[in-house]
């Protein structure tokens, strides 16, 4: 088992970085801390931290568009996740499948 110790040694709040499991498509980025981590893994479905609302939340608790959990991954730096996860919907509040749908010209 993972010691979740280790992804909260420099911070209590960490990004999660939700991607679809089959596509690879990015469909967002959420904070969490360690009791979100603890729900995503006890109940397979996105838990996030709240910086706005300063709450827990669980991704489609009022949408129905659950973020299933597949797989879990941490970065080399072990201070932030990659959830792949089956989306029951579209991800973005907007509608939109990912909430990466804004292009800005370079």
């Amino acid at each position: 088992m993972f010691d979740l110790d280790l992804l909260f040694q420099k911070s209590d709040l960490i990004p999660v970085i939700i991607q679809d499991v089959d596509t690879l498509q990015v469909l967002m980025l959420g904070f969490t801390n360690r009791e979100a981590v603890e729900l995503t893994l006890r109940t397979k479905t996105a838990w996030f931290w709240s910086r706005s609302r300063r709450k827990l939340w669980n991704k489609g608790e009022s949408s129905g568009h659950f973020l299933h959990v597949e797989r879990v991954r941490t970065d080399c730096d072990t201070d932030t996740l990659l959830y792949l996860c089956r989306p029951d919907g579209p991800t973005c509040h907007t509608g939109k499948q990912s909430c990466f749908f804004r292009e800005i010209e370079i």
